[in-house]
């Protein structure tokens, strides 16, 4: 037998108990009642009792119950605040408090893990052209000047940085150790990357209503699917959590480390990507361990994700050094579900994450601040043509870009070359970007670097090569190499985000939309071209990830220009506009579509919904489905086990999870069972019983009865068969439900069962 672990969302169904008949009965046994205890919270076995019914932890990638959750939140609230004496006046302060340790809890050890990965990258990266003698584990910034990570100082180091050695002072010796230290970082992050490996099981409604197809000594006639959970962004994987699904692993400290120590290789390569992505997904992770430590979030579904909401905030915040910024993109691009509570919480966690990264100081300045710019100078009316240009170019870079590289995942991925070996294709596009961009010495930096270049100004004394370049004459190679620069990007980009790596798309857009905006900067010279490359960095992000006010705070936290909001927001929306109407989903849209997630957006599903005209009847599932989930419950409340066991596996042939049987007498819906309560009842509770046995299901139970009855939610929410589409969209998406039955008009009978993810795929064929 398994040994006894914690519940959590991606615990497995109740392990074997003693050899009793009835859960009420097993309570009684030490044994059993410890393992019960152990595994379904005392909230649940409260409701057992009630028409809402007792549920087991969620199974792995299933819909959570909001509606269930925050029922069972309110008895676990009750039973607290019920305590009487200085016991209970600590557990009900302890209650009120836990969102605000857990928060700042998340805050603090998001930014330790952030100062580990920046300072280490930041070292990796510049082993490419390089080492420290006295400090072999130094950056080349810190090697030449006194800024160093927790305030510590260095002397006796000249500004020639004499203590920094280049491996070779030969253009193509260089050329060659780059491109070689690049190719083994590559391999290094994707190998990284393949140890989460993880197959999940078929999230695709439209398959589960078709006949199964036979598979020979398997359980269900499903296929599922493989997924590395350390690679990319993990944003998509995140949004569909924190929209009420299940992915199993995700969030565990393995795949924390391993996408901290792939994110450091993966930008050392300097492939065109970021570790701003990843550092949300580590966040979360964070969030997610912490959470586990408190019961109020360990054993309630809708709990976790406020907690979860609450933690990306600080992957921003630790990534930018933009704590506000952290909390908008949260509550504008990530979360699903954000009441005023998260918001608080989540503000608490991003304060946390930035006041700690700062005493930390990974970079060496002291500041948090990451691109501190001073120009000196305004801008004037006429230069909102320039603004309103640049927001046209980044909605025609990021409509390009989501169009190519969803291309580019549904063609040149499904070869089986790079489908079966996800470490080529990495060692091909790593081998790709260091021949592209070693010749152009402005793409040769790390992509943090590339913006900071970029945005520097010119008008006062400064030695940077970009201000040496415009001091010029003859500026025509230069504006080559920034022509050359954009172009790359883009192309890179493309082929770069959505391999096997941990890897964001923040700061390669950003790159991309500095080039373009300094590259126009060349031809307007009343003002510094790196204004115009701080807007054209924003207006090219917001191309691509159709983020907005969430985009502009963080631009002027990043850059701590407050006097240049109006043009990004001029840029931020324009870009916006042009982009949505290229393409209507932004990259993390389209890598949710990728990667095959069920994921409902209230907004755009009402949006796509309007235009049909279509009721609920377009959903109800055929005859014979509804015929193998449909129980007739006699009146005596009783049902043969053989009659279960057919149903059970059947339900298993669908393979969707989710499902579950609809009880019904005369007609008349009468209650839900799910498919893992079921499960556990029937092969758990009752592996005793031969298959003659009736089990009681409704009512009362007696003595000797195998009793489901606690199981069963008498409480399902109905809706007419006749009533409009939106109707539905709303309970789904403002409710938080797993399924809906579906009654006749005018009788009120019982005609069918909609499950959550039955309405995400039929929303996904109205897209296509």
């Amino acid at each position: 037998m398994p040994d006894v672990e914690h519940a959590t969302e991606r615990s497995h169904l109740l392990p074997h108990l003693a050899h009793d008949r009835r859960l009420s009965a097993v309570q009684h046994e030490a044994d059993a009642g410890s393992i019960l205890s152990t595994h379904v919270s005392k909230e649940e076995q409260l409701l057992a009792n009630t028409s809402v019914g007792e549920r087991l932890p969620y199974n792995d990638y299933t819909t959570i119950d909001w509606l269930h959750d925050l029922v069972k939140d309110s008895y676990r609230s009750r039973v607290i605040h019920a305590q009487l004496g200085i016991r209970g006046a600590l557990g009900s302060a302890f209650e009120s408090g836990q969102g605000w340790i857990a928060s700042a809890l998340i805050g603090i050890l998001t930014a330790c893990v952030a100062f580990c990965v920046d300072v280490a990258e930041a070292t990796v990266s510049d082993w490419k052209i390089g080492y420290c003698s006295t400090n072999i584990f130094s950056n080349r910034e810190s090697c030449c000047t006194n800024r160093h990570p927790l305030g510590t100082t260095k002397t006796n180091l000249g500004e020639d940085c004499s203590a920094w050695h280049m491996w070779t002072n030969d253009y193509w010796e260089a050329f060659g150790i780059f491109v070689g230290f690049a190719l083994a970082f590559g391999v290094i992050s994707s190998s990284f990357t393949m140890l989460t490996k993880s197959t999940l099981p078929s999230a695709a409604p439209g398959h589960g209503d078709k006949p199964p197809r036979s598979i020979k000594g398997g359980d269900q006639g499903v296929v599922g699917k493989s997924m590395y959970l350390a690679a990319g962004s993990g944003i998509p994987e995140i949004k569909t959590i924190l929209s009420g699904f299940v992915i199993p692993h995700f969030l565990d400290l393995k795949v924390l480390i391993i996408k901290a120590i792939g994110a450091v290789f993966a930008v050392a390569t300097g492939m065109c990507l970021g570790k701003e992505g990843p550092f949300v997904h580590i966040a979360t992770c964070v969030a997610y361990l912490v959470g586990m430590l408190f019961p109020k979030y360990n054993e309630n579904g809708r709990k976790m994700r406020e907690l979860l909401s609450a933690g990306c905030s600080a992957g921003l915040s630790v990534a930018f050094g933009a704590p506000i910024g952290g909390v908008l993109f949260s509550y504008e691009e990530i979360s699903t579900y954000f009441p005023r509570k998260v918001l608080w919480r989540a503000f608490l966690c991003s304060l946390f994450a930035a006041m700690v990264l700062k005493a930390l100081n990974p970079t060496g300045t002291g500041k948090l601040v990451l691109f501190e710019t001073n120009y000196g100078s305004s801008y004037s009316p006429i230069h909102y043509l320039v603004f309103i240009l640049l927001g046209v170019a980044g909605g025609l870079f990021g409509g390009v870009f989501c169009k190519a590289n969803f291309w580019w995942s549904k063609t040149f991925r499904k070869y089986a070359i790079i489908s079966r070996y996800p470490v080529f294709e990495v060692f091909l596009v790593v081998l790709a970007t260091g021949l592209l961009q070693y010749p152009n010495p402005m793409t040769r930096e790390p992509g943090d670097t590339i913006i900071k270049n970029l945005l520097v100004d010119c008008r006062g004394k400064s030695d940077a090569w970009v201000c040496q370049q415009e001091a010029k004459d003859d500026r025509s190679k230069y504006v080559g190499w920034l022509v050359y620069g954009t172009l790359v990007k883009l192309i890179l980009t493309i082929i770069t985000f959505g391999c096997k790596v941990p890897s964001g798309i923040i700061i390669p857009a950003l790159d991309a939309g500095a080039f373009f905006g300094r590259l126009v900067g060349q031809w307007i010279t009343t003002i510094s071209p790196g204004i115009f490359a701080m807007v054209g960095a924003a207006a090219f992000l917001a191309g691509v990830s159709r983020m907005t006010i969430s985009l502009c705070v963080i631009m002027f936290e990043l850059t701590g220009e407050l006097e240049y909001i109006v043009p990004h927001m001029i840029a931020i929306l324009v870009a916006k506009w042009v982009a949505d109407a290229l393409e209507k989903d932004g990259v993390y849209d389209l890598a949710q579509a990728v990667l095959g997630h069920p994921f409902l957006d209230a907004d755009h599903a009402m949006h796509l919904v309007q235009g049909e005209q279509e009721l609920v009847q377009r959903l109800i599932p055929p005859k014979q489905t509804m015929q193998d989930i449909t129980v007739n419950v006699p009146k005596d409340n009783k049902i043969s086990k053989r009659v279960l066991d057919d149903k059970l596996e059947k339900l298993k042939e669908r393979g969707l999870m989710d499902a579950g049987l609809v009880l019904v007498q005369d007609g008349m819906l009468q209650g839900y069972l799910a498919e893992g309560e079921l499960d556990f009842g029937l092969n758990t509770l009752g592996m005793h019983w031969d298959s003659s046995s009736r089990i009681r299901l409704l009512g009362e139970a007696e003595e000797g009865d195998l009793d489901l009855s606690m199981f069963v939610d008498r409480t399902p929410l109905t809706i007419c068969a006749k009533a409009p589409m939106e109707y539905l969209v709303e309970m789904f998406g403002k409710l938080g439900l797993r399924y809906v039955c579906v009654v006749e008009e005018g009788s009120g009978k019982l005609v069918g069962v909609i499950i959550k993810k039955r309405l995400v795929v039929w929303l996904e064929s109205l897209k296509h």
